[in-house]
């Protein structure tokens, strides 16, 4: 793929009952969420403008290796192997990989110094991933890191991805709110974990029309509304709810003037 090294170009969930997953996140975000493929159990995610990622199964065997259910992402890299040297180099780890798989590209699994996992790939397609789009309708709008140690999380990304750290939104006792940019593109953030509320991980904000009915089909559906809705800093509005299984994202709509404003 042609996207820029460092950046985002792949959402998964991973998921012990991927049929309920369907059912959910379809009523919630508006996702039509295809059936498996025929080779292995591995649903893409549709958003009636591509794809923003997939949902793959959590085998017996997969669970009792420590795998748990919850979203991932891919980061785009130019050469996987390299990357993985560099994660190593830079205190971090791979779990798995790296791989290829014939069609889809070369990735590995990995995770930051204070044990995040992601995944790293190289696509064998030419064509841009639009997985991550700020406003699209959909799409992952914003990727939230909530970290044990921000320095340390801050400087790993920026030694192996070259992510830059071009504004600060400060948030009075729970620390700072660090935007993340490859070159001028910012898509996304970090923030202090407060050893409340969820672990520490990526968080990903998806977007959907209305925010009202995204945080009332949370309910309908079985999941959690644990924050909002509210207003953020452009004029959107987000939840942060869990599904069914436990798994923490966020969703972004428009505001009350119903614009498409960003996050940031």
């Amino acid at each position: 793929m042609t996207n820029p090294h460092g950046t985002p170009i792949w959402y998964e969930l991973q998921s012990a009952d991927p049929l309920a997953s369907k059912a959910f996140y379809d009523h919630v975000i508006g996702w039509s969420i295809a059936e498996p493929n025929p080779d292995m159990d591995y649903r893409m995610i549709e958003t009636g403008d591509g794809a923003v990622g997939g949902v793959m199964r959590l085998t017996p065997e997969m669970q009792a290796g420590g795998a748990k259910p919850g979203w991932l992402f891919y980061l785009g890299v130019g050469d996987v192997d390299a990357t993985a040297d560099a994660i190593k180099s830079a205190g971090g780890a791979v779990h798995m990989g790296p791989w290829s798989m014939p069609g889809v590209g070369r990735m590995a699994l990995a995770a930051d110094p204070q044990g995040i996992p992601f995944y790293i790939m190289r696509g064998d397609s030419d064509a841009s991933s639009t997985a991550y789009d700020r406003t699209g309708m959909g799409k992952c709008n914003w990727n939230e890191l909530i970290t044990p140690d921000q320095d340390a999380g801050d400087a790993f990304y920026r030694s192996v991805f070259g992510w830059n750290y071009p504004g600060v939104m400060p948030m009075g006792p729970r620390g700072e709110y660090r935007f993340i940019a490859v070159g001028d593109q910012t898509f996304g953030a970090t923030q202090p974990h407060d050893g409340a509320g969820p672990p520490p991980g990526w968080r990903f904000y998806f977007r959907a029309p209305d925010i009202e009915a995204a945080a009332a089909n949370v309910t309908e559906a079985g999941g959690s509304v644990m924050m909002g809705p509210m207003e953020v800093p452009g004029g959107d509005r987000i939840i942060i709810a869990s599904d069914p299984h436990g798994v923490v994202f966020g969703v972004v709509g428009p505001g009350q003037s119903g614009g498409e404003a960003a996050l940031a």
